[in-house]
């Protein structure tokens, strides 16, 4: 398997794609579209800038298409991408909050409704002090699609704050170990099998059933993780050095590179996160709006195939440069990239 970088309009490149046979073998795709939002985003001597309305620059790209036009523009690419998705393939696509209601009614067309995952919110900067009328916007979209209902999913956890230990895990033990006690019965009434017998004489509450066998509560009672309450109800020790972090919810705070080397390029971080949640080591990792590689880089990195698809010279020259300031750590990691033109 070949990386590879393809220097294309996108919709080229995708059907090509298809035509290669990569229908159904790209278990993630991840874009980070233009946003609508009229402008030209330019380099200047090394620094990414947007000048608005002007031509004035070294133009990476320029994000003219609006309303009905952009949606259009997308969904051509999306109903594309859909079809190089695997069955456990997953779609985030990165916008902001002036179009992003719209895409998502049309990404809910494409791919199904009941295939939404989440609309994310990325907090992308720090506060400003505008004067407008409007609240100060510090954050875009990620909405986050798969194509079935069983996509790969590697548990995303981040570890515990010493304010979330102090307060999720309350209580501690003789041993100076924190910890917190959860029910050991469950909703659901038995009426035979292992989960509704009597544990230590005493049967699970009506309309009820242990959460597991009996002969487990007595194990656990026995180590000391039952803990009893003064009127003999039973409840399990859940310790906080035992727990490998919290649940990632769906506000992240991934905030923009200070010094970008290419316009709206975005934090490795984040691609880190949604790369090790929905892909495996062999899966193959696509960015049809590759900008700077950060999404290709990433993957790399972590040990995934990938393909990039950019029609800008300048994104192309970019991407190349990106991925070789490290050479050893990454080009070791890969057979062979392959540049194609189309």
């Amino acid at each position: 398997m070949n990386n590879l970088l393809i220097h294309s309009d996108n919709l080229l490149g995708l059907q090509f794609l298809l035509n290669k046979g990569y229908a159904g073998k790209i278990d993630l795709v991840y874009i980070d579209p233009p946003f609508a939002t009229g402008g030209h985003f330019t380099i200047t001597d090394g620094r990414a800038t947007t000048i608005s309305n002007s031509r004035k620059g070294n133009i990476a790209y320029s994000d003219i298409l609006q309303g009905k036009g952009f949606i259009e523009f997308l969904r051509q690419r999306l109903i594309l991408l859909k079809d190089l998705l695997s069955n456990q393939g997953s779609i985030y696509l990165h916008i902001d909050y002036k179009i992003g209601h719209y895409v998502k009614v049309m990404m809910d067309e494409v791919f199904g409704i009941e295939n939404f995952r989440n609309d994310i919110t990325r907090i992308k900067c720090n506060p400003k002090n505008f004067d407008r009328i409007g609240y100060g916007n510090i954050k875009d979209m990620i909405l986050f699609y798969t194509k079935t209902n069983n996509p790969i999913w590697n548990e995303p956890r981040q570890p515990y704050t010493k304010q979330d230990i102090d307060s999720l895990f309350a209580k501690i033990d003789q041993n100076g170990r924190r910890y917190t006690t959860v029910p050991i019965h469950a909703p659901g009434e038995t009426d035979h099998g292992k989960s509704s017998q009597p544990f230590k004489g005493i049967y699970p509450p009506k309309g009820r059933h242990w959460r597991t066998d009996v002969k487990t509560l007595e194990k656990w009672d026995a180590e000391g993780l039952i803990e009893w309450s003064d009127n003999g109800n039973p409840r399990k020790k859940i310790f906080a050095d035992e727990r490998n972090g919290k649940r990632v919810q769906d506000i992240w705070e991934f905030k923009d590179p200070m010094y970008p080397i290419y316009p709206t390029e975005k934090n490795a971080d984040l691609l880190d996160l949604i790369i090790k949640t929905s892909s495996n080591a062999d899966s193959i990792v696509l960015d049809c709006f590759a900008g700077s590689g950060t999404t290709l880089k990433a993957a790399q990195r972590l040990g995934r195939y990938w393909i990039g698809i950019d029609q800008s010279d300048l994104a192309i020259k970019t991407i190349t440069e990106n991925l070789q300031l490290n050479n050893n750590d990454l080009f070791s990691q890969v057979n062979t990239n392959e540049i194609i033109c189309i």
